[in-house]
């Protein structure tokens, strides 16, 4: 269950695990994943899905909405936003990963004032998973890019696991020039170049070469601008300008991509939209790796304890 290009899943593959089954409704999505990836991809909506046909693994991967919580209760699972979510946990409670990673942005811990987290991780809880989740700024893991997400971390509880390390921040920092060194000039229709609405407009969106960029988003209008862009100008509050000393552009898709620590030859299927969708939606690879390695580790030492093998069978 992946969102965008599938970060999440190609970071774990690149320490060692094996993606088997992978779902996304999205197709372009499904057919990126497809170019990188032997695993079975199932393009469409997973409430449609028979769960029989999907593979039991060692891990679970993916992230899930957590907008439809109803505060009245402890939540709601049938609002339509929560799909994702209740089918998450529908495999943690019929297939028994060993394991299982999530990613969700920062806001999910206070949505509700907590409270709709507190139903999450007592869903996951009471199907036999104890939980260590941390928010993480994937630029402290080799990702030229300032983004803040909450990684989630669930071990099965028979594994008896009571404390879980995550990745320590690493020495130095990527900037904008070490990762984009050697890119070529972009194609022109490899850039967006739709109008800048007053929403783009109102804040800075361009960071330095020496920098890390802005979080990278899903929709391509919002893109932040390339580092040779003129600095922008601050008018009043929530107004800026564009600065008139050289050319303004975006980051184009494939600059998007690298930003995110794709592999730099890394095709993805789809029109400019769709490219730029798949590439803001995703977990940026070197973070992934980064929680990958860690997981890893924990599962390794708990099952030499037990005398186990660990398959490394990701869905």
């Amino acid at each position: 269950m992946f969102a965008g290009a599938g970060g999440l899943d190609l970071g774990f593959e690149r320490q060692g695990f094996k993606v088997i089954w992978a779902n996304d409704i999205d197709e372009d999505a499904c057919a990126t994943h497809r170019l990188w990836s032997d695993a079975e991809v199932i393009c469409g909506d997973i409430s449609k899905i028979d769960f029989s046909t999907i593979p039991a693994g060692d891990i679970l991967l993916g992230g899930w909405p957590c907008q439809g919580f109803s505060l009245a209760g402890p939540r709601e699972l049938n609002d339509s936003r929560n799909t994702l979510y209740k089918y998450y946990v529908k495999y943690l409670e019929e297939k028994t990963p060993l394991a299982f990673v999530g990613e969700n942005v920062k806001g999910m811990l206070t949505l509700g004032n907590g409270e709709i987290f507190e139903a999450i991780k007592q869903d996951m809880y009471t199907k036999g998973y104890t939980l260590f989740y941390k928010l993480l700024n994937a630029s402290n893991y080799g990702v030229p890019q300032d983004r803040e997400r909450i990684i989630i971390v669930g071990f099965r509880n028979d594994l008896n696991i009571e404390d879980f390390e995550f990745p320590k921040p690493l020495a130095q920092k990527v900037t904008l020039k070490k990762a984009l060194k050697n890119m070529p000039e972009p194609k022109e229709e490899d850039v967006c170049d739709a109008p800048y609405s007053s929403r783009y407009m109102s804040r800075n969106r361009k960071r330095d070469w020496n920098e890390m960029s802005y979080t990278i988003p899903a929709m391509a209008k919002q893109v932040p601008l390339h580092p040779s862009s003129p600095d922008m100008i601050k008018l009043d509050k929530d107004l800026w300008k564009f600065g008139e000393d050289g050319i303004t552009r975006r980051f184009s898709w494939r600059e998007a991509a690298v930003i995110q620590t794709f592999p730099k030859d890394l095709e993805f299927v789809g029109d400019l939209t769709s490219k730029y969708k798949q590439i803001g939606n995703a977990v940026p690879v070197k973070l992934a790796e980064a929680v990958a390695k860690k997981v890893h580790k924990k599962l390794c030492e708990c099952l030499e304890c037990k005398n186990k093998e660990l398959s490394q069978e990701v869905v």
